[in-house]
Formats: C-alpha cells, structure tokens, sequence
C-alpha cells in the first residue's frame, strides 16, 4: 500500500511539472524588435507635424537652415540615418509651406565626406548672414539596445533660442540598423 502511495505521488508530481513546463510554453509568436515593420517616412512627417506644432516664434516667411542629424556620442559624426532624417525632415518641412534653404548648393557650408552638413558654430554665422535664416533644424540621435532614440529641434539663430522640440524613438529593426554605424 504504501508503494503504491508512492507511485501515485510520484506520478502525481510528474503531472504538475508537465502541466507546469507546458504552462510556460506558448503557441504564440513573438515578434522581434528587430523584424518590426517602421515607415520611417511617415514617422518623421508626424514628428515634424509635432515639431510646428510645438514651437513658437516660427514665421512662414523666414527662411530655414537644415543640419545633417548628429550621434549625440560624437556630435561631429553622422551617418546614413542622420543625413536621411535631415533630409526628411526638411522635406516634411517644406510640404508645409516653410522656407527651407537647400545648404548643399552653398560652397561654403562644412560639408564632411560620408557625414553630411554638420553645421558648427564658426559656420553658423555666416550661414544666417548669407541667408537670413530664422531658425536652424538640429537634431541628434542615439542608438540604444532595442530603439534609436531622436530629438529634433528648431533654434532661432538670433540668440540660440529654441522655438520647438520634438523627441522620439523607433524600433531598432533592420533597415534603420543597417543605416547605422557598427558599434565600437
């Protein structure tokens, strides 16, 4: 009697391990981070819906200077997904009806090879003497583990006010990846 108590037990607590292992399975799918589907272009035209949207000050008759987006560990870097928010934003910029000056036409712009327009502050003078600028689009991006995490700003080039910022972050999948620097 007693081995057959035992038995039971025994088999009894291998049921519950079972229904307890099988408990932590699952029939569903997660999706990776980096699988996720971003439409990179309508998520910087909402940011720059958000980006108007918050700031003051901005007239629609001034004109705008763009700069090539930064690595905020190394503000004198960028990379292909710095130069492509930049140019994104100044596209989504422009579809609003703001002025926003095409830099690359100007020689004297600090232009890096494979970098972009980083605009420094010895430049920026002459920039918005040469162009009258408002406001200069800034931005900077950090890469984290599972996000990029970006922050744009509008600063009013008479005393470096900022008119408007922005801060958001997209999922870290493989086309935003690939647009990345590799990691030190």
């Amino acid at each position: 009697m007693l081995k057959r108590c035992k038995r039971y037990l025994s088999a009894g607590a291998m049921a519950v391990m079972l229904l307890g292992a099988a408990g932590c399975s699952t029939s569903q799918q997660t999706t990776s981070v980096h699988t996720v589907e971003v439409d990179l272009i309508s998520e910087v035209r909402e940011a720059s819906n958000q980006l108007i949207s918050k700031s003051t000050g901005l007239n629609n008759r001034d004109p705008l200077l763009a700069a090539t987006f930064a690595d905020i560990d190394d503000l004198q870097q960028s990379s292909t997904f710095g130069r492509t928010l930049s140019e994104q934003f100044t596209s989504a910029l422009a579809s609003k009806g703001l002025p926003v000056i095409e830099v690359k036409m100007r020689e004297s712009l600090f232009i890096k090879e494979r970098t972009g327009e980083l605009i420094l502050s010895r430049k920026l003078n002459s920039l918005v003497e040469a162009h009258d600028a408002q406001a200069v689009l800034l931005g900077t991006y950090a890469m984290g583990g599972n996000y990029v995490y970006v922050n744009v700003r509008l600063v009013r080039t008479s005393d470096n006010i900022i008119l408007g910022s922005h801060d958001f972050s997209l999922p870290l999948n493989r086309d935003i990846k690939a647009m990345l620097p590799r990691r030190r």
